[in-house]
């Protein structure tokens, strides 16, 4: 009886096709290709529980632009887009892409570019209806005092009061 198990278990057994070194080589070769033919752009949703739009990014310069739905009484509605403004235009290329952080009041999101490690806010400015976005910023070296530490506790720039942001690490 264990022998006919044994034929049988053989007979149940998936085959799997051996990969030639070669086919290998070649598969990992293409892989960069492949991830490319995806897109060139990245869709990341803005944090917002209750606001229903989704951030796009070009990889490859940065440039960043922002869709929602709107409602309209006579019809299913409208998808109104928003077109890059200040800061929001293509950068030096790079690649780039986008991190919603984990407010959940939050409907801007953040660009940044994975080869220089700079970083920026984008988000919808309504008035102007155009996406902008600030200036790109690389953290210091670890260990290196920063300007924002003063920044967060004093006038914001363009700013007549402090920051709506409380220092890192405080209680307000």
């Amino acid at each position: 009886m264990s022998r006919t198990m044994c034929s049988l278990s053989r007979t149940l057994r998936p085959r799997l096709p051996r990969l030639s070194p070669r086919l290998l080589v070649a598969a990992l070769v293409l892989l960069p290709v492949a991830a490319e033919a995806a897109g060139p752009y990245e869709f990341v949703a803005a944090p917002a529980v209750d606001l229903n739009r989704i951030y796009r990014i070009d990889r490859a310069n940065g440039e960043v632009t922002s869709c929602q739905y709107g409602l309209r009484d006579d019809s299913v509605g409208v998808t109104l887009c928003f077109a890059a403004g200040e800061g929001a235009g293509p950068q030096t290329p790079g690649e780039y892409g986008l991190i919603a952080s984990r407010h959940a009041r939050e409907s801007g999101i953040y660009r940044v570019n994975y080869r220089t490690g700079e970083t920026s806010a984008c988000y919808v400015q309504i008035r102007q209806e155009l996406v902008v976005c600030t200036e790109q910023a690389v953290p210091p070296p670890a260990g290196t005092a920063s300007g924002a530490g003063a920044a967060a506790t004093g006038p914001a720039p363009g700013r007549a009061g402090p920051s709506a942001t409380p220092p890192q690490g405080t209680r307000p």
